[in-house]
């Protein structure tokens, strides 16, 4: 396989890659968003969410939006440092590279939609 194959590949697996994020990243959002309509607005949620988990405090804010902010940091990242991705590689199958980038998306991307159901539950 050639330089311009490769370039290829990778400029297809990035462009669908960033495509996805994006869809997650607007639905993490929304999702929150959402939920910060009905979760009540407390300095330490977490309590009210698992009342054994008193030791760490979390406010509504922080809560609901922390996953939401970091994915969209990822998402301009990959956007905006594409030429620097395809230059910088750690394995040397992209798909794999790419799928494990994936799963650490989706993985997020679930917390954040958790996060909201959990509040929106609470406020109900």
């Amino acid at each position: 396989m050639d330089f311009d194959d490769d370039s290829g590949e990778f400029s297809r697996l990035h462009n669908l890659f960033t495509f996805h994020l994006g869809i997650a990243v607007t639905l993490s959002w929304l999702t929150s968003l959402y939920a910060a309509l009905y979760a009540p607005w407390v300095r330490n949620i977490r309590p009210l969410i698992d009342p054994t988990n008193v030791g760490t405090v979390e406010s509504t804010w922080s809560y609901l939006f922390i996953f939401p902010v970091v994915l969209t940091t990822a998402w301009l990242i990959s956007i905006f440092g594409q030429n620097l991705f395809a230059q910088f590689r750690i394995l040397r199958n992209q798909v794999i590279e790419f799928a494990i980038a994936a799963v650490v998306a989706f993985a997020m991307f679930y917390l954040s939609i958790d996060r909201a159901v959990a509040a929106m539950l609470i406020g109900m």
